[in-house]
C-alpha cells in the first residue's frame, strides 16, 4: 500500500510529492497534462500586491519555505530553475511615487519596498517618474521545472501518465483504492480540474483565465522585471515573457483575439521599440473569490485530501501549502484557518442536502 496517490503534477502536485519523498513516503503521481496553468505561467514571485500596495498573505514565511524548496529541487535534479531578479514598478505620476513611499512606511511592507527611487533609464522604455524596487523577488522557469520533475518521476516509476477517473476510486477502511492501486491517502492537486471532482466540487473555485506572450524585442535592453499594467520578464536571447490578462468568464485554455489585443495595447503603453510575438499562451488559474487557497481533508472521508486554489501565486505558495497539508495529515498540525476548506462547511452541508433531494 502506498502512502500517497497524488492527482496532478503542477506546482501543487510536485510540491507535495517532494515533501512526501523527503520524508521517505511512498508515492505515485497520476497526471495527463490536461491542466496547463502552472506550465505556461510567468513564474514570478513577489511578496507585494502592487495594485493595492498590500503584503501577500504570509509572505515572509512563504518566501523562506519557497527558497528552501527550490534549492532542494535544483540540487536533486541538477538544474537551475529559480532566478533572483528585481521587480521594478514603473511610476506614471508623482502621486504614484507618493503612494509607494507611504506604503513603504508600513511595518509589514517595509522589508519588501525599497525607499530609494530607481532612476536608471532603460532603452525603449520612457520613465519620467522613475521606478520603485520590490525586494526579494524573481521568477521560476515553471515549464522547465515541471517537465524535469515529471521526467524524474517517470525514471523512478512514480508517474502514471493517464487521466484520473473518480468512478474508479473506492474508499477503504485503511485508505483508498484506485483501480489496482491502494494508498493510505489521496491528494487532489488538479488545479481548475477540481470542477469535475465529485468530492470537492462544492468548493467555490472560480478559475481565472490568463493570457501571455513570449515576444522578441532586440532593442529592449532589460536586466530586471518591469511591472505596470503587465509584467515584462527578460529570459535571455532578446526574449521576454509579457502578461498577463484576467478573464473571469472564459474557462478555456485557448488564446483569444481579445486577449491578444489587450496585451498588445498594454505593451505599447510601456515600450517604444518594435517587437515580434513568438508565442501566445493561455491557461485557467485555480482562483478562489476570497483570495485564499483550498487546503484540507474531506469532511466525510479522512483519506481524501485537497491542495488547490493557488491562484496567481503558485510558485510562492505551493511549497508552503504542501508542507502545511503534509504536517496536518502526518502530525495533526492544524491548517491555517484562512486556507482550510472547513471555512466552507456550510457549502458542504448544502451539497449533501441537494444530493438527498
Amino acid at each position: 500500500m502506498l502512502d500517497y496517490l497524488i492527482v496532478g503534477s503542477g506546482l501543487a502536485g510536485i510540491s507535495f510529492a517532494e515533501i512526501a519523498l523527503k520524508n521517505n513516503k511512498s508515492i505515485l503521481v497520476v497526471d495527463d497534462k490536461s491542466q496547463n496553468s502552472s506550465r505556461i505561467a510567468g513564474g514570478l514571485y513577489n511578496p507585494v500586491i502592487l495594485k493595492r500596495f498590500s503584503e501577500v498573505w504570509n509572505a515572509k514565511e512563504h518566501l523562506v519555505l519557497m527558497n528552501e524548496f527550490y534549492d532542494q529541487v535544483e540540487d536533486k535534479l541538477q538544474e537551475k530553475f529559480n532566478y533572483k531578479m528585481p521587480i521594478l514598478r514603473k511610476f506614471f505620476s508623482i502621486e504614484e511615487q507618493n503612494n509607494w513611499f507611504a506604503a513603504s512606511d508600513k511595518i509589514n511592507l517595509a522589508p519588501f519596498l525599497s525607499t530609494k527611487l530607481i532612476t536608471k533609464k532603460y532603452q525603449s522604455i520612457d520613465s519620467p517618474y522613475d521606478y520603485g524596487e520590490v525586494l526579494h523577488t524573481g521568477y521560476v522557469k515553471t515549464g522547465q521545472l515541471l517537465e524535469s520533475y515529471r521526467e524524474y518521476l517517470k525514471e523512478n516509476n512514480l508517474l502514471l501518465e493517464e487521466s484520473f477517473h473518480s468512478s474508479f476510486l473506492d474508499i477503504l477502511d485503511s485508505g483508498i483504492q484506485y483501480k489496482n492501486i491502494k494508498a493510505r491517502n489521496i491528494i487532489f492537486a488538479e488545479g481548475f480540474g477540481l470542477h469535475k471532482n465529485p468530492y470537492f466540487n462544492y468548493l467555490p473555485l472560480d478559475g481565472t483565465k490568463g493570457e501571455l506572450f513570449l515576444i522578441k524585442a532586440p532593442d529592449l535592453k532589460l536586466d530586471v522585471i518591469v511591472n505596470t499594467s503587465v509584467f515584462i520578464l527578460p529570459i535571455g536571447g532578446n526574449l521576454f515573457k509579457v502578461g498577463a490578462t484576467y478573464n473571469w468568464h472564459d474557462k478555456t485554455d485557448l488564446p483569444t483575439e481579445e486577449g491578444k489585443q489587450e496585451l498588445l495595447d498594454r505593451i505599447k503603453e510601456i515600450i517604444t521599440c518594435d517587437f515580434e510575438i513568438v508565442k501566445h499562451f493561455a491557461g485557467v488559474r485555480p482562483t478562489v473569490a476570497d483570495r485564499r487557497p483550498l487546503v484540507g481533508t474531506h469532511e466525510a472521508y479522512k483519506s481524501i485530501h485537497l491542495l488547490n486554489g493557488l491562484g496567481t501565486r503558485g510558485v510562492m505558495l505551493g511549497p508552503a501549502l504542501a508542507k502545511m497539508l503534509y504536517e496536518n495529515i502526518e502530525n495533526e498540525t492544524p491548517i491555517d484557518k484562512e486556507a482550510d476548506i472547513k471555512r466552507f462547511h456550510k457549502r458542504y452541508l448544502k451539497s449533501l442536502n441537494f444530493d438527498q433531494r
